[in-house]
């Protein structure tokens, strides 16, 4: 079975652990249990990365939770702004139609739990107001926590604040489809996962490809297809996340979305940006390669491409797609 374990940090984006296996990941008679060796000779089945990586778990000093208070500091600057949303845009109506129904509110990409606890705490705490402010009645609260397959749940259940206001449950698989009942879900909320493509796009792999990014692990200064490839599969990606949330929320139901996003600047190799960061990273590699610490033709396919889109921040809202 060919296996990779690949490694990749930067301030923004810590350590994330990406493993593609040539079965099902869930077929515990091949599942391989030591991944201290890289080895980038062994030929690699085409498929996609989808449901297949993962934030690094635990909570030690490479772990996600030790490497994310950029994302926590998004979620506390969003806080207002959710809270008056909710306050403002949130149709509660339809809770209490249905007996005994909770108010339920889904996390899709929640890692470890580390910054999502807090953004909960936000959003039931705002909600319960809502409720205080236009009925007697409080629901109860059901938390559903999303992420890939391979996500450490373990840390975030053993996490959970213990005066938490609602009842948690975890959903695992990639968001990019379908995983609640129609209708069920009162609030979804994703804050910088929706960044992560659910795959590296075929071209940038191939090398018969105009688009073949060979020598880099990223669109960051590459050619015009390359970054096209990736611009196409982030649309696509965007689109079947919102057709599935629109088939998933109740009627009145709000989403909130954290989409990390760069500045964009006439001449952007003077600052240090998400994509800056990104092409040291590929510097670093192409050097190891040249010092033979693993093969450089690894660098040419798909072993170290990395599955991350960020948009330039002035992207208008009409070039998201539209929901029919």
């Amino acid at each position: 079975m060919a296996q990779l374990y690949g490694m990749a940090n930067c301030f923004r984006y810590p350590r994330t652990s990406i493993r593609m296996t040539l079965s099902s990941p869930l077929d515990p008679k091949h599942r391989i249990h030591h991944h201290a060796n890289l080895n980038f000779d062994e030929k690699t089945t085409e498929m996609p990365l989808l449901g297949l990586y993962a934030m690094n778990g635990g909570e030690g000093p490479n772990s996600y939770a030790q490497n994310s208070s950029y994302q926590r500091g998004v979620v506390d600057a969003a806080k207002p702004i959710i809270e008056e949303e909710i306050a403002t845009k949130l149709d509660i109506g339809h809770v209490f139609s249905t007996p005994v129904k909770p108010f339920r509110i889904a996390d899709f990409g929640c890692s470890t739990g580390h910054n999502s606890f807090p953004a909960m705490q936000i959003i039931t705490e705002s909600v319960q107001k809502k409720f205080r402010s236009e009925t007697s009645q409080i629901p109860d609260f059901q938390v559903l926590f999303n992420d890939q397959v391979f996500n450490d749940f373990n840390t975030l259940f053993r996490s959970i604040p213990p005066q938490k206001n609602y009842h948690a449950a975890a959903v695992a698989g990639p968001f990019h489809g379908r995983l609640l009942p129609k209708a069920s879900l009162d609030f979804a909320y994703c804050s910088c996962a929706l960044n992560w493509i659910s795959e590296v796009p075929k071209a940038v792999r191939d090398d018969t490809s105009p688009a073949w990014n060979k020598g880099r692990v990223h669109y960051t200064g590459a050619v015009q297809e390359v970054f096209e490839a990736y611009s196409n599969r982030y649309a696509n990606d965007i689109g079947s996340f919102l057709e599935a949330r629109a088939e998933e929320l109740v009627s009145g139901g709000l989403m909130a979305l954290l989409v990390p996003a760069a500045p964009c600047f006439e001449h952007s190799e003077t600052f240090y940006t998400t994509q800056s960061e990104l092409e040291l990273i590929g510097s670093c590699l192409v050097d190891m390669a040249k010092k033979h610490v693993f093969k450089a033709c690894s660098l040419s396919t798909k072993s170290l491409q990395l599955p991350l889109q960020t948009n330039a921040i002035d992207h208008k809202l009409a070039d998201l797609p539209v929901l029919r």
